[in-house]
């Protein structure tokens, strides 16, 4: 269960940021609740959050994805996940981020600091849990990276072709971590009774381990200003996994809903 869990919220995470756009198609204040569902039983809630802050001195945009079992989930086996990204506004770069994990017995606390600066060719990595490291120009956090394809890459959607890979590398996990997404196409879904046009993508995932096939497991993306990520879906070996957005506040645009 915490691997079908953190799988979730990491997608959860991953599908926000990678939209090209001249303008922000979201701002702090921005706030969206998911309910997670494991077949018919309601399993868990998770939050993505966008607020100002600081971080050695300068402003930044702090972003939070956050997630929590419910219910008998939460008797079985307890998660509270937290993972933030401090975020340049004017280059959409992190600059620090950080993994607090607690499943079951489990706990894993991990910070990482990004310098965009010392070197052109690449990116200085450190990590509190394993010291120095180097990365490509350009790399994300797991939950940057969610905002960033939002603004990125979801704004040119209207002209993507079915079959499109997006692909992006982040830090995770303190190793390399790339995040490819496939474009399936434009479909409407319905949310909670409501009908919402989306963009629909499919994580590339390994398959046999978890999934059975590369399309088990897609992510609906409002096909409006937003690009607000409404549901998650993914079927394993054991069953099907839902995350859907069940409210919404300081979004930059009003959502699109039929």
């Amino acid at each position: 269960m915490r691997t079908q869990f953190v799988t979730g919220l990491l997608i959860l995470l991953t599908v926000t940021q990678l939209l090209s756009a001249q303008e922000q198609p979201y701002m702090p204040g921005e706030k969206v609740s998911y309910q997670i569902r494991y077949g018919p039983v309601n399993g868990g809630l998770a939050y993505l959050e966008m607020k100002e802050g600081y971080f050695n001195g300068e402003k930044v945009w702090h972003a939070v994805v956050s997630g929590k079992t419910t219910g008998v989930a939460d008797a079985v086996y307890r998660v509270r996940d937290t993972y933030e990204s401090y975020i340049n506004p004017e280059t959409d770069l992190p600059v620090f981020s950080i993994r607090n994990i607690s499943e079951g017995k489990y706990r894993k606390y991990n910070e990482v600091t990004f310098d965009h600066d010392t070197r052109s060719d690449s990116v200085m990595l450190f990590s509190n849990l394993s010291g120095n490291h180097k990365g490509p120009r350009g790399i994300l956090d797991i939950v940057s990276c969610f905002y960033w394809f939002r603004k990125y890459h979801l704004a040119a959607a209207d002209s993507l072709v079915p079959g499109e890979i997006f692909s992006m590398t982040t830090w995770f996990a303190d190793e390399l971590y790339p995040i490819i997404l496939k474009y399936r196409g434009k479909e409407t879904i319905k949310v909670r009774g409501s009908k919402i046009e989306c963009y629909r993508f499919h994580p590339v995932t390994e398959v046999g381990r978890v999934f059975k096939t590369e399309e088990d497991m897609a992510i609906w993306f409002t096909a409006d200003e937003n690009f607000l990520p409404v549901k998650i879906r993914f079927d394993i070996f054991v069953g099907s996994f839902n995350v859907e957005m069940i409210s919404f506040e300081g979004l930059k645009e009003p959502i699109t809903i039929n």
